[in-house]
Parts: C-alpha cells; structure tokens; sequence
C-alpha cells in the first residue's frame, strides 16, 4: 500500500472517532428545562430527572465533565425560581422582662423579636419552621417574597425536634400557596450537592449551595437532655435567620429543614446541621392534629464501648454495643428486666448489660439505638433488644413509652 494511502485511511479513521465522539457528549449533555411555574405542589423531580442524573446524585456515573458551568448554573436557577415562592421569612415577638429595671413595683418588660425562615406544607395554609424560632411567641407573622404578610398562630411544636407548624389565619385567598415536595432523606450521600434557602440576618430569600457533609449525626437538645437522631450536615452557608428553611436537593425537594450551626461567633463556620425529611414528616401531622408529637422512649443511659469498657468488661477487641450505665426507674427498660452497671467499692465498673442489637440491627454504639427507635418506632410499639449479659446473649422485649 502507497504512503499516501495509508495517509488517507488513518485521516478518516482518525475523523470518524472525532464524530463518534461528539455525538456520545451530546447525548450526555443536560437538556433545556421548561418549567411551569404553575405546578402545585412545587415538585421539580420530573422536570430535572435527567439533570439530576447528570449531576451524579442519584448514584449515576456521569460526572460535572459532560456539561457546560452555564447548564448547572440554569439548574440552580430554575430550582430557585420554582421554590422561592414557598420559602417565608417568619417574625415572631415576645416579651423580656428585664428583672434589674423596676417602675412602678414591677420589672420592666420589653418586646423582642425573632426572625427565622419557614416553608409552605399545603394549601390550607400551614408553614413549617423550627421551634426556636417560635419559642414564647406571642405574636407571628409569615411574610412572602412578593411581600405579602399575614398574621400565623402556632398550632403546635415539638422542642426535642425542633419543628413547629404555623397556620395562617389572616385572609391568604389572594396568595397562591405553592407547597414544596419532600424528598427522602433515607437516600442521602456524602457529597451529594443541596441548597439551603431562608432569610440570614433577615435577607429574604437568600440562597447558598454546599454539600452533605455526613448524614446521621446526633444533635443534642438543651431540652431535657435527650438528643435529635439522624441529623444532616452541610457546608451550604447557614447563619442565624436561616432556621427553619429548607435544605434542598437538586430536584428541588425538602430533603432537610435548617436547624443549627456549629460555630464559636455566633455565625457560619463551615458546619450547619439539618433535620432529616423523614423525620420531619413523622412529627408535622400529629403537631397538626394533636399540637404535640409523643417520642418513644426506653428509659435507659447509655455509652459506647471503647477500648477501655471492653477491657474492663472482659469482651473481645474491636467488640461493638452499648453499655447500659442507668436504668430509670419504672420506664419501659426497668419493666423488661435490663439492668444497669454495677461498680465495685472503689468505683470502678465490674459488670453490666451490654446491647448489641435492636431488632437484629447490629449496635456499634447509642447513635444507632436512638437514630432507629426514633425514626421507624411509635409509642406502644415493640423493639427486641439483644443483651450481652454475663458472656450470654439475652433478646428482652421492650414496649417503647412516652419520652417524658
């Protein structure tokens, strides 16, 4: 075969993989959205099934290399525009009393003023915030992007989840609710891109991009010591004025409300925390129907084994679960025959039950016990609890009480 043949076969096979090529890219490629702004309730999984995909967060192989920075930055747009008219900016006033000031015989009191970020749950105008938000309120009111305001009352709230449900009570016939889509949390990875939209400072409708940090954290709760399960946390910017607020996926679904920050000024450090969407929608509708949500409960103190109880103990290396350092008594532990550690006379531990499993779920510590009663248990409800016990293993049946 002649050079310059050989020239001509190499150039057109070389020109057949440049096309071959371009076509597999614009396959790959995002395409363009068409949204209705007139859906209700807001959902954009439809709309975005695709981009979504492209944007690796339902587990896809596609990578942020197959589109252009002008697509994700449309993406981020649209699930803004769709979702700012369901963000609210929530201000609440009650009264401080200020016991150093005395007139007329009494302390004097003053009014201050909350301000948070809620979201729109249905069309019979109720709004989910946190409880903090609304805590003493005496007087709230729910303000729209386009400005439109209405009087709200708490119609219940949940201190050890940090959630409230507001409900209109102004006229809001002129105001179209559009109420967002919750997604499941329970799908959540490590990396996974969110937005966090609410009012800092009192900026309506700001919004911020980060990522899922962890999934599955433990917050605790000031409020009688017990601690909120399964929290979400985000580098998306929180600061205060946020709580309340939805942290979103990139189809535009709850997947959090906005609860907390971890920072040592008071504003955002690079860590804010979330409540999961599941438990979110296990606690607003008896906070609609009952004012009140009623947390199973054990009635037991525990701590995960380390290297130190598990020498003490005499368990192999490595070995997972929780000690059961306290009983409280009369609670649902008390009444299944677990019991507590014990100490010698110079108080140092001997023995005492260890739980290693609930509902064959393996325990490698108290976390794992508290996430799973906590978002799969009811009051009432029945739970297996496998006990080491004296180097025999142990179920005992528990039925789950009310957190008290």
């Amino acid at each position: 075969m002649k050079s310059r043949e050989k020239l001509e076969i190499i150039s057109i096979v070389i020109l057949s993989l440049t096309v071959g090529i371009l076509i597999t890219f614009n396959f790959d490629k995002i395409n363009p959205i068409d949204i209705s702004s007139n859906q209700e309730p807001v959902s954009l999984k439809t709309n975005f099934e695709n981009s979504a995909n492209a944007l690796s967060i339902n587990n896809s192989n596609h990578s942020l290399d197959f589109f252009s920075v002008n697509d994700y930055e449309n993406l981020l747009s649209n699930v803004f525009e769709n979702v700012n008219n369901s963000v609210v900016q929530i201000t609440s006033q009650y009264s401080v009393v200020n016991k150093n000031i005395i007139i007329n015989g009494s302390p004097l009191e003053s009014q201050s003023t909350h301000l948070g970020s809620g979201l729109v749950y249905d069309t019979l105008g109720h709004i989910i915030t946190n409880a903090h938000v609304v805590e003493n309120a005496e007087k709230v009111d729910v303000t729209f992007v386009d400005g439109n305001s209405y009087a709200a009352e708490v119609v219940g709230k949940d201190e050890y989840a940090d959630i409230a449900v507001l409900n209109i009570i102004d006229d809001y016939t002129d105001e179209n609710l559009q109420p967002l889509t919750f997604g499941d949390s329970s799908q959540l990875h490590v990396g996974q891109q969110v937005i966090a939209i609410g009012n800092p400072f009192g900026l309506s409708n700001t919004m911020t991009t980060g990522i899922v940090s962890q999934t599955g954290r433990i917050l605790p709760n000031e409020k009688g010591g017990f601690s909120n399960p399964n929290i979400i946390q985000t580098d998306a910017a929180i600061n205060p004025g946020n709580s309340g607020g939805p942290l979103l996926n990139l189809n535009g679904e709850v997947i959090g409300i906005n609860t907390a920050i971890r920072s040592n000024t008071g504003e955002f450090s690079g860590v804010g925390f979330a409540i999961s969407s599941n438990m979110a929608l296990r606690v607003i509708p008896s906070l609609i129907e009952k004012g009140s949500y009623a947390h199973p409960w054990i009635g037991i103190v525990g701590a995960s084994l380390n290297h130190e109880l598990t020498q003490k103990l005499d368990l192999p290396k490595n070995y997972k679960g929780v000690l059961i350092s306290s009983v409280v008594k009369d609670s649902p532990a008390d009444k299944a025959g677990l019991e507590e550690a014990t100490y010698n006379a110079n108080g140092e531990l001997k023995d005492g039950d260890v739980i290693i499993s609930v509902d064959k779920n393996p325990v490698k510590g108290m976390d794992d016990i508290i996430t799973y009663i906590a978002e799969n248990k009811s009051v009432g409800n029945e739970i297996t609890l496998t006990v080491n016990r004296h180097e025999t293993l142990i179920d005992f049946k528990v039925i789950l009480g009310e957190r008290p």
